[in-house]
């Protein structure tokens, strides 16, 4: 490598270095409630549109279940969880996040499957195997709160921004040291440094969120008026259905179930006191 090389090399680093501390400065944010620092620089209203696209997609090509009052139920409670998060932050006087929703709800026919998810911009899908978990409006509220508090905190804006930072980091290592980084993946027939990113980066990060939706699940859901003491039965049931397929927790992107059946039973008694059912002004 030769002089004018160099310098050209440093010329990039500094100007990468440069934009990097910018974007960290202009688009460092908190989460609601938990006040948690966030980095996000993915426009969230990219992602609302991509998810409100997919999300047609799903509804084309599941089978969504024909039990309206089952459907009717979940309508119901995402309403009632919808309104009390609007109004716990109106009358905080703090910007409401979910002011540019489009809520909308599925039922998925489909009892292998024990799940519910929300996309960016309250687009929500609850599988009717999941029901056999929640058993009651109190269980699924809190499955749903849960899933609605990823959407109010925007983590899935956070993800894309992590994962866009550390593939933009992986790149200027690699510059940096010479092209060792990707020598070795190639040397060693794996992705090296997707792998360390994946397990040493991007899992702890996303556990911490799903501990940070399984508060602030508790915390709309009780403001809506349900029973978040159901939520620990909840996991209790979710801890015996999957007994010996968990994978250890630091391969997971989520808490071992243990931590937070814990978790949950010590937030409780606190959630209960400080965020009780909320009534309208």
């Amino acid at each position: 490598m030769n002089y004018i090389d160099i310098i050209n090399k440093r010329k990039f680093l500094r100007f990468v270095s440069c934009c990097a501390c910018g974007l960290i400065i202009s688009s460092c944010t908190t989460a609601p409630i938990t006040e948690r620092k966030q980095f996000k620089i993915i426009p969230e209203s990219t992602l609302n549109r991509q998810a409100a696209q997919i999300y047609e997609k799903v509804k084309s090509k599941e089978k969504l279940s024909d039990d309206l009052n089952q459907l009717n139920e979940i309508k119901e409670i995402g309403h009632q969880i919808e309104l009390a998060v609007s109004e716990y932050f109106n009358q905080n006087n703090i910007a409401d996040p979910t002011a540019n929703f489009k809520w909308e709800y599925i039922l998925v026919d489909n009892k292998k499957i024990k799940n519910a998810w929300c996309m960016p911009g309250g687009k929500i899908a609850v599988y009717s195997g999941i029901l056999e978990v929640t058993k009651n409006k109190h269980g699924l509220a809190s499955v749903m709160g849960h899933e609605i508090a990823h959407a109010v905190a925007k983590h899935s804006v956070e993800r894309a921004s992590r994962s866009m930072a550390v593939n933009i980091g992986t790149q200027i290592a690699d510059i940096i040291s010479g092209g060792k980084i990707s020598g070795a993946s190639r040397a060693a027939g794996v992705d090296v440094a997707g792998m360390l990113a994946h397990f040493g980066i991007m899992n702890p990060f996303n556990r911490k969120q799903e501990s940070e939706a399984d508060y602030l699940g508790l915390i709309f859901t009780s403001l809506a008026g349900f029973d978040i003491r159901e939520s620990v039965k909840i996991w209790e049931r979710m801890k015996e259905a999957n007994k010996g397929k968990e994978p250890p927790e630091w391969m997971s992107t989520h808490p071992s179930t243990s931590r937070r059946i814990q978790q949950i039973k010590d937030w409780i008694p606190g959630v209960i006191l400080e965020y009780p059912p909320i009534k309208k002004i």
